[in-house]
């Protein structure tokens, strides 16, 4: 029956050809919604899977979310240095890590922080951050930099690379900073979250590069802006004398006590609690402080409501698929059906070699699971091709990953699902044939 019905199809390939391709189409879209959805939340569970509390400027918690932990967005004016050090001080802190933001390297953020960072980062589960080249930068030299695995991987930069960042984030660059360039220290190890596209400079770096944006520009006529030698700004030894000065003037740039510099504002702190129990009394005293407007956000709780607001395109995107698995189905229906009048001679030679009406039913049910059968193959196959071609893509511009994963057992019962609706839908063609050539063979009995 099988070597029977493969021949049948064989004789009528285009059509056949074109049913095949609907139904992996619909598959390969089904499961590669899910597939996209399952990596989006794990990816975005991973990132921030180490962190018990996110404190930020007053705002949204979905949007502070994004911002400190995945670089999309920003979090508004900033947080003062003093509640920084108030809220790393706090008895329920085990450990609090500054956050900047607000540059960018060809269009990946760059996040400035110090060594504590690569201390206390966790993902996946708790797995700490790891070198695949170099060394973490310490207090020492302000112009070092830790890059992600995929930014190395786009760019072809190793330990020792010189680069320059932007201010802006994403692709918007306002101002090229190539008066302050950074020396990579080191390379992160993949980790499939959003740290593999940032960039990781030292809170001094990240601080010189906008005092030297914001200072304000001297006029070559005034005469207080004259060095008292005489010498003008083409002086060499402008620059020694600029510098000195500015080392006298710490009060702004910080000194090496705890984190070392001390900038006067940062977008965010990642805290670690002691006891994780203690996190709501935290996120209430953060709220209340008066000096300073300061969300708490809970990650989890965010991610939540993430997900809510996410909820509706994700049903959207899955009724689509399938209303295209279900467009599918009816294709190989209307093949199927299309083909009975035509192909009546050929059953009823059937019937004359002593084959039964049920065979003749049997016959169409096998034809449409081959078609099904062959269907979920081809989708499997794009599925896999789409996920190898938009995997380095969806890393490189939003840190998710999709991996090519062994299919679970939801996505087994999918397709078992598609294959008994296959065999379902073929049922309404072979009772047709069924009664057609019942009737054939009773009139020609007559």
């Amino acid at each position: 029956m099988l070597g029977f019905s493969l021949r049948s199809l064989w004789n009528r390939r285009f059509v056949a050809g074109l049913t095949v391709l609907a139904i992996s189409l619909s598959v390969a879209l089904i499961l590669g919604v899910e597939r996209l959805r399952d990596g989006a939340r794990d990816s975005f569970a991973n990132s921030a899977s180490g962190i018990d509390l996110i404190v930020a400027p007053r705002g949204n918690s979905v949007q502070i979310l994004m911002a400190t932990v995945f670089g999309v967005g920003g979090t508004g004016t900033g947080m003062t240095w003093e509640s920084f050090e108030w809220l790393e001080n706090r008895p329920e802190v085990a450990w609090a890590v500054p956050i900047q933001m607000g540059d960018n390297h060809r269009g990946y953020p760059v996040i400035g922080t110090d060594a504590s960072y690569f201390e206390h980062f966790r993902h996946s589960g708790g797995q700490p951050l790891s070198l695949a080249a170099g060394t973490f930068y310490t207090g020492d030299g302000a112009d070092a930099a830790v890059i992600g695995a995929d930014v190395a991987a786009r760019f072809g930069y190793a330990p020792g690379a010189v680069i320059v960042n932007a201010h802006g984030s994403g692709e918007v660059s306002f101002d090229l900073h190539d008066d302050a360039p950074f020396t990579i220290s080191g390379v992160l190890a993949p980790t499939g979250t959003a740290v593999d596209r940032m960039v990781f400079v030292t809170l001094e770096g990240f601080d010189t590069l906008h005092a030297q944006e914001d200072a304000p520009l001297a006029d070559p006529l005034d005469p207080a802006a004259m060095p008292a030698d005489g010498h003008g700004e083409d002086d060499p030894h402008d620059d020694h004398d600029a510098h000195d000065d500015h080392e006298d003037h710490g009060d702004h740039e910080g000194t090496e006590v705890g984190h070392g510099h001390k900038p006067d504002r940062i977008n965010a702190v990642y805290v670690g609690l002691i006891d994780r129990t203690s996190v709501l009394s935290l996120q209430r005293a953060v709220n209340e402080r008066p000096s300073d407007a300061l969300s708490a956000v809970l990650p989890a709780v965010a991610l939540a409501e993430l997900w809510g607001i996410t909820g509706t395109a994700e049903r959207a995107m899955r009724l689509m698929a399938w209303a295209v698995a279900l467009a599918g189905m009816i294709g190989m229906v209307v093949m199927l059906s299309a083909t009975l009048d035509t192909r009546r001679r050929e059953f009823a030679i059937l019937r004359s070699v002593g084959a039964t009406p049920s065979r003749i039913f049997a016959l169409i049910v096998t034809e449409a699971a081959v078609l099904t059968a062959a269907g979920l193959v081809l989708g499997l196959v794009l599925l896999t091709v789409a996920t190898v071609v938009t995997d380095p893509i969806l890393s490189a511009r939003f840190g998710l990953r999709l991996g090519l994963n062994v299919f679970g057992a939801r996505e087994l019962a999918t397709l078992f699902v598609i294959f008994c609706a296959g065999l379902l839908a073929s049922l309404i063609p072979a009772v047709r044939v069924y009664r057609m050539t019942l009737a054939d063979g009773l009139s020609v009995r007559l």
